[in-house]
């Protein structure tokens, strides 16, 4: 079965518009939450979140050094598509830049594609009703299109002529995950030679941020005058989720492939499990999230001490920072004190369909320059046998690297990722 790795990565974030960037923002523990520019004066309204900051999709564009024809192209295509399909197509750019794929090509039917992407263009379906409620006849022809997941997959595959497999995956929190695993398997079967994992920016309207507040998910409450603070992933003051914007990219490829084009890799991915509670409701289960760690473990063929480090899916949510944790201590048990845990939410709040995706590339980046970025607001820990980083970064040699991602509706999944020396690939 082919071992798979990662060669090129991108993102568009609250916290940075490209790797470097993300890497640099992770290890100095900037945070980019504070209030939605659009939030209702309302009271009881959802004005928290961690939305870009100076997004051009034109400049950004203007920027990258790719072929011209690609970059032509990607402007026809997104110039003036929807907000999330111009973050994710930018983040593509990047990944596919840095997987050296415009001048080392695969044949186009060797490269796949998935995106996780769930209903991710709520803000564009919304603010497009309300148009069509005052003047119908205006709508947009290309709504349809934008309004279908799938719009993200004849994007992207337009732009770089993919014409593998290719498709859309949804897993609620969870989506982004499972697109790295579906990715890795299609790999494994011989399907692919790469594959183009994509996560799309969860663009959430004003209707779907107050039915997530309704349901008692989101956070922001206690801190509602201090945004800086509101999302504290294990600390006792936690209270729901904070919505983050972003949009992720991965390039995953065999190890023939690598070989063949003489390209870098950055990080092999051991192993992925995806896992079912058997519930459709929104409440965690600590048995379905530790047999997904368990899953992801034995697939990969690695024992509980040779991980050093879990991205935890860590929302800032109570019932879901304490079940996580008590899932990690019943697979991990003697193995807590040696085993370093921090959550990305905390700076790039929950970025839901793409989260699994940027958390990914969190975890390699942090391999690859040695270092854990810090726990923000973990001033009280609800657990105090875990070793979790504090308030900034440390210096840390990580070899292993597990990342979870658990949805709603029961949806547990977990990847191994394992360094890699890119001077060697």
């Amino acid at each position: 079965m082919q071992n798979t790795f990662i060669t090129g990565m991108g993102t568009v974030c609250s916290i940075a518009q490209n790797t470097d960037e993300f890497s640099s923002s992770l290890r100095h523990g900037v945070r980019g939450i504070g209030f939605l520019p659009q939030a209702s004066s309302q009271p009881g309204s959802v004005n928290i979140g961690a939305a870009i900051k100076d997004f051009s999709f034109n400049r950004q564009l203007s920027c990258s050094d790719l072929p011209a024809h690609i970059l032509e192209k990607a402007d026809e295509c997104a110039g003036r598509a929807p907000y999330p399909i111009q973050t994710t197509v930018l983040a593509v750019l990047q990944a596919w830049r840095q997987a050296h794929l415009h001048d080392r090509p695969i044949p186009e039917h060797r490269i796949a594609m998935v995106v996780a992407s769930d209903n991710a263009c709520q803000a564009y379906q919304y603010e497009s009703m309300l148009q069509f409620q005052q003047a119908p006849e205006y709508l947009s022809p290309r709504y349809p299109l934008h309004a279908l997941a799938t719009d993200y997959v004849g994007t992207i595959s337009e732009i770089f002529s993919i014409q593998g497999e290719g498709f859309s995956v949804g897993g609620a929190s969870a989506s982004g995950n499972v697109a790295i695993v579906k990715g890795m398997q299609l790999l494994q079967l011989g399907l692919a030679d790469a594959c183009v994992v994509a996560g799309a920016l969860s663009d959430l309207s004003p209707l779907a941020l107050q039915g997530f507040h309704n349901l008692g998910a989101m956070g922001g409450k206690r801190f509602h005058d201090k945004p800086d603070q509101a999302c504290r992933p294990f600390d006792e003051q936690h209270e729901g989720f904070i919505p983050g914007q972003g949009s992720g990219c991965i390039i995953l490829e065999s190890e023939e492939s690598i070989k063949k084009r003489g390209v870098l890799q950055f990080a092999r991915v051991l192993g992925g499990s995806l896992s079912l509670d058997g519930n459709r409701l929104a409440n965690p289960s600590e048995a379905g999230e530790a047999r997904s760690m368990r899953l992801c473990l034995q697939q990969a063929g690695i024992e509980p001490h040779q991980v050093d480090y879990i991205n935890a899916h860590g929302t800032s949510s109570p019932l879901g920072d304490i079940t996580e944790l008590d899932a990690i201590r019943e697979v991990f048990r003697n193995e807590l004190a040696e085993l370093w845990i921090n959550s990305t939410k905390g700076l790039t709040g929950h970025c839901l369909f793409s989260a699994g995706i940027i958390e990914a590339i969190a975890c390699v980046v942090q391999m690859q320059d040695g270092f854990l970025h810090p726990n923000i607001n973990l001033d009280e820990p609800i657990d105090r046998e875990c070793r979790f980083v504090g308030g900034t970064a440390i210096d840390a040699r990580i070899g292993i690297a597990m990342s979870n991602s658990f949805g709603f509706g029961g949806i547990n999944s977990s990847i191994l990722f394992e360094k890699q020396h890119p001077g060697g690939g």
